[in-house]
């Protein structure tokens, strides 16, 4: 009571020094006026400043990106050098330790100094400075009121005193400096001293030193006119001999001390805060591709707000620390094998990704490209530089053909079905179906696909060499004994998104879709990659992830980080489906039924650890595609101009491409133990 009545006298002194219009004691407006003095709003005890979320790689420390409106992010007080919290006191309030919210006496001296026409003096406190800046910041205030919680007015300091007064009774002294310090404003568009100590000296908040810690201190009266960024410099350093000299006669420091810093030359070591993925290192501008992954993840997941603008807003203000799945090294190598296929001057692309099996995690994403917003050449104006989420669709980008990789859904739907590994079939040049056709790729108006080299294609086939070979019509064959919604349907179990319109409406009516085995949908390297580390990982289908580990401006940790999961085949069929997924890339089936590969060569790439992939030419070569697996990893690329379907890559580039995703997964194994494939039972093998 003692306090609230210390208040009230100095509410009356403000009054009768006529620093109050006699409107605010007349009549309604006193009226109006006494919601303010009932309750403490609870923003104030905890308040919700916007910051800004930390996004990194896979160690946790390299940094990659933040988000933010306001550069900002809140630290406890053991993070924050004690030097620097004895210089904000002694700048701004030297009897904060003494008074309870309002400091009498300051109130006092600024009435007198201020009633005789001398120089105006002000008497906030810390406790109030704390109050104004949580209210403006109040996101349940409306922006009236944000906007009346930083005017000079007087009605403004009787409210900043009542609830000042009323929050010593609610917080410690340290509480109170820990939310002013992780609140203020400190000039260069830097909020909070965890930002400022980034912004001006590239270092911690711990780590300040005295002439350091004085002049952000001293910012803090007017930290975009006296800042030595964008403001004065003479200014600043003014404020700093102020400070120390404030610190001298509080004494934390001695005379001597003060001297000695006011000496030192003033370093500056600006440090810009990246924002956005377009703000990722320059020299790793690849990343961007991947933040804008992440990002477009986030705005996906449910834990972050009902809508995509919720989530966003809190992605820019929630002050989440982010550890995301990329790995710099596998990255570098990964962009290093894209631009061994295409140069950044290339006008075609060869986009890459790699996950990981079990988890969905990605480790990498690169394309020929940087991620940057300045302008092309006239003459392509479309390349080098690009944010279209060339790797992993979306924004507008609906893929690209993969041919003969999407044969892996037909195995896997044949396989489910019931169908043995050695289901038979004497496979013809041409397979005359029952899908309607017309033009050269018909016979008598029915769908008629050939093999694409009938000498080596043609003849009995099983599965094995079916898919070791690529033949066309095996696979047709097979689509037709179990029918193409299973096969459609599988895909989409394995996480095959139709972004196209057109292949959105053929899906709908799916049994209609023969060619659907020969690759004529449009995907990604990404979708590809991750269907096939669901075979991989024994028919466990994981959701692509690029989070490690997410925590939220309190440290606790965000279920959106984990895993999601679930068994979309059995183990046995996945392990089929990997047997036979050995015969392109080598002749080690369990079985020993591989006879001959479109990629042998991708074993000796891996110095002959287990692997499985698949090889994809969409027609007329306009695409060439592989993805490989082993149990740890699983990598796609596609060669492709992004920009001009009618622009064939060619079969000439085939070699290179199956090269660069095998060197890519020979990269991400290094250092990792060789892991075995599961061999399937006998009976999902030889239906026996």
């Amino acid at each position: 009571m003692a306090r609230l009545a210390l208040c009230g006298v100095i509410s009356g002194l403000v009054v009768a020094a006529g620093v109050l219009p006699l409107a605010l004691i007349g009549g309604s407006t006193v009226n109006a006026g006494r919601d303010i003095w009932v309750n403490l709003p609870s923003n104030l005890a905890m308040p919700p400043p916007p910051q800004a979320t930390y996004v990194y790689a896979n160690d946790g420390r390299t940094l990659i990106t933040t988000f933010y409106d306001e550069n900002r992010k809140d630290v406890p007080l053991d993070q924050i050098a004690p030097v620097l919290q004895q210089a904000v006191v002694a700048a701004e309030d030297t009897r904060f330790y003494q008074h309870r919210g309002v400091d009498g006496r300051s109130v006092l001296r600024a009435l007198v100094s201020n009633g005789r026409g001398g120089a105006q003096q002000g008497a906030s406190t810390l406790t109030m400075q704390y109050v104004r800046n949580v209210l403006k910041n109040d996101p349940s205030l409306s922006p009236r009121q944000r906007v009346d919680a930083g005017a000079d007015t007087p009605a403004r300091k009787v409210r900043e005193m009542r609830y000042a007064t009323m929050l010593e009774q609610h917080l410690s002294k340290q509480d109170i400096l820990k939310g002013y310090l992780n609140i203020a404003y400190f000039g260069a568009g830097a909020y909070g001293i965890y930002a400022a100590s980034q912004t001006y000296f590239g270092k911690s908040a711990l780590d300040l030193t005295l002439p350091e810690a004085a002049l952000l201190a001293g910012l803090l009266q007017s930290p975009d006119g006296d800042n030595p960024i964008s403001g004065d410099r003479d200014a600043a350093l003014q404020r700093r001999a102020y400070t120390l000299d404030a610190m001298a006669k509080m004494g934390v420091i001695s005379a001597a001390d003060a001297a000695t810093a006011q000496a030192q030359e003033l370093k500056i070591n600006e440090r810009d805060l990246p924002n956005n993925c377009v703000s990722v290192p320059p020299a790793h501008n690849d990343w961007g591709f991947f933040c804008d992954y992440f990002r477009q993840w986030w705005g996906s997941q449910p834990e972050f707000g009902a809508t995509p603008a919720d989530r966003d807003e809190a992605l820019r203000t929630g002050g989440y620390t982010v550890v995301t799945s990329l790995d710099p090294g596998i990255q570098a190598s990964t962009l290093s094998q894209s631009l061994s296929v295409y140069g950044y001057g290339s006008a075609r692309s060869m986009p890459l990704a790699v996950v990981t099996p079990g988890s969905g995690r990605v480790l990498a994403m690169a394309v020929n490209r940087h991620y940057s917003l300045a302008p092309n050449p006239p003459q392509h104006p479309r390349y080098p530089n690009s944010v279209n989420q060339l790797i992993a669709g979306g924004g507008g980008v609906a893929g690209y053909q993969a041919g003969s990789t999407f044969k892996m859904f037909t195995m896997l739907a044949a396989l489910d079905a019931g169908l043995p590994l050695n289901t038979r079939f004497n496979a013809p040049s041409r397979l005359a179906t029952g899908w309607p056709g017309s033009g050269p790729g018909s016979c008598g108006g029915r769908w008629c696909p050939a093999n694409e080299s009938p000498s080596w294609m043609n003849g009995d086939r099983t599965m094995w060499n079916g898919f070791g070979r690529s033949v066309n019509t095996y696979f047709v064959w097979l689509e037709q004994q179990i029918g193409a919604r299973r096969v459609v349907e599988m895909a989409q179990r394995l996480g095959i998104t139709f972004r196209s319109g057109a292949d959105a409406a053929m899906a709908a009516k799916a049994d209609q879709w023969g060619s659907f085995t020969l690759g004529v949908a449009s995907t990604t390297p990404l979708d590809l990659a991750n269907a096939y580390a669901a075979v991989a990982a024994g028919g466990l289908y994981c959701q692509p992830l690029p989070v490690l580990s997410i925590t939220d401006n309190a440290g606790k940790p965000v279920d959106a980080a984990a895993p999601k999961c679930r068994q979309v085949i059995s183990s046995d069929v996945a392990a089929a489906a990997t047997d036979a997924a050995r015969c392109p890339v080598s002749r080690s089936s369990a079985y020993n039924k591989c006879d001959g590969g479109t990629a042998e060569n991708v074993s000796g790439i891996l110095g002959g650890r287990p692997v499985a992939g698949k090889t994809g030419s969409s027609e007329y070569n306009s695409t060439e595609t592989f993805v490989g697996f082993t149990p740890q990893v699983a990598a796609a690329g596609i060669a492709v101009n992004v920009d001009n379907p009618n622009d064939q890559v060619g079969s000439g580039i085939a070699g290179s491409v199956n090269a660069a995703v095998a060197q890519t997964i020979a990269a991400a194994l290094r250092g990792q133990p060789v892991q075995a494939f599961q061999p399937p039972s006998r009976v999902r093998a030889l239906g026996r």
